[in-house]
């Protein structure tokens, strides 16, 4: 039985991995947008599966933890066509939040975080575009990563923005995070540390001041473990304007990406994911010039904040996990302040790994690093250090 909800409806998706491998004895859940043979990828839309078809091989992460020894044990819940950042799914229902009864558990990676923080697996797969990982982990206690674009296989999973999709995943333990890193990254975790930590007070800024002050105990641990630590200015021309023009691109990309499947099924929407879509099909080229132009400047001033041995800390999320059941019209602005923290490495194509261990009101907030492109390995080590201590 289910109880936390956070499992596809039907025959439970099983798998056993290869015998031995370096992942032998964990069990992961799989993102019902990641392929796994046989079953079939619903999508968390009642009409994706028809247009999607049932894969006849795995996805490429998938394949991948199941050599190195890590057994299957179901398909989780999204929220719909990846397009949420809450965990609320009208046709699919929302997972619990173990770590926050009563609470969302964050999307759209939101199954994959019920099953982690509610035990029914050791790590799950999720995908992150503009926060998919990032957000639920925060809300649900956990480590979750979103990789440097391009870093981890995307193949056999659903696309929504190409310029911004990414594979990550969600553990309770520190060590088994970084684990999991080391096959799908294909390189080993490193002992040792960077030894500069960026603080982002702009960031900070956003969030509410019961967060900042829960997180600071663990800003002050994370510079103490590396060693020098420094307060900077994120965005000088402002988080606004970056969040603009990551909305711009991302909502672009994905109505090009639905669009034909829109113009052959006209499936069944929620409100929230069909007001997206049709954003993205307005906004004009002059729009997208100008947002790709501010894309160039994300990349330019991440990489001169980020030398090597630096990473930068920042709020996942800008306050703990909001009710379940919230009116569709008291949405919007939990959803932008959301976005404004997580578009940064959305944007550059860097790395962002959520560290948990704050609270706020009784339910789980985390703090963020993010480290140059590539550099995914150290914020593993990071993470796993932190975890450990």
């Amino acid at each position: 039985m289910d109880d936390l909800h956070a499992f596809v409806a039907g025959p439970r998706c099983r798998i056993a991995g290869v015998a031995g491998g370096a992942l032998a004895g964990l069990g992961f859940a799989v993102k019902d947008l990641i392929d796994v043979a046989g079953w079939p990828t619903g999508g968390g839309n009642p009409d994706w599966p028809a247009y999607a078809g049932t894969p006849t091989r795995h996805a490429g992460v998938v394949a991948a933890l199941l050599a190195a020894g890590a057994s299957v044990v179901g398909k989780t819940i999204t929220d719909e066509i990846s397009l949420g950042i809450l965990g609320e799914n009208p046709h699919d229902g929302t997972p619990a939040n173990p770590a926050a009864p009563g609470r969302v558990p964050g999307g759209s990676s939101s199954g994959s975080a019920a099953a982690v923080a509610g035990g029914a697996c050791d790590f799950a797969l999720g995908t992150d575009t503009g926060g998919s990982v990032r957000v639920p982990a925060s809300f649900s206690g956990l480590f979750g990563i979103r990789p440097t674009l391009g870093r981890v296989d995307f193949s056999g999973i659903c696309v929504q923005s190409p310029s911004s999709d990414t594979c990550g995943w969600l553990a309770r333990d520190g060590d088994v995070f970084a684990r999991v890193g080391g096959v799908l990254l294909g390189e080993a975790v490193p002992s040792a540390l960077p030894d500069t930590l960026l603080v982002a007070v702009d960031a900070f800024g956003q969030a509410d001041d019961e967060v900042v002050a829960a997180l600071m105990p663990l800003v002050d641990r994370l510079g103490r473990l590396l060693g020098a630590r420094r307060d900077v200015t994120l965005a000088p021309s402002g988080l606004a304007g970056w969040l603009r023009a990551q909305r711009v691109l991302q909502q672009s990309e994905a109505y090009a990406t639905f669009a034909p499947w829109l113009d052959r099924h006209n499936p069944r929407l929620a409100w929230s994911v069909a007001r997206g879509l049709v954003a993205g099909a307005a906004w004009s080229e002059s729009d997208r010039g100008y947002a790709a132009l501010t894309r160039r400047e994300v990349v330019a001033r991440m990489a001169h904040l980020l030398p090597p041995g630096t990473i930068l800390c920042l709020p996942t999320t800008p306050f703990a996990a909001p009710l379940r059941g919230l009116a569709v019209s008291e949405l919007g602005m939990p959803r932008e302040r959301i976005s404004l923290l997580t578009c940064a490495a959305g944007h550059a194509g860097v790395p962002q790994v959520n560290l948990p261990g704050a609270v706020v009101d009784g339910a789980p907030v985390g703090l963020s690093i993010i480290g140059a492109r590539g550099t995914d390995a150290a914020l593993l080590a990071v993470a796993r250090a932190f975890g450990a201590g």
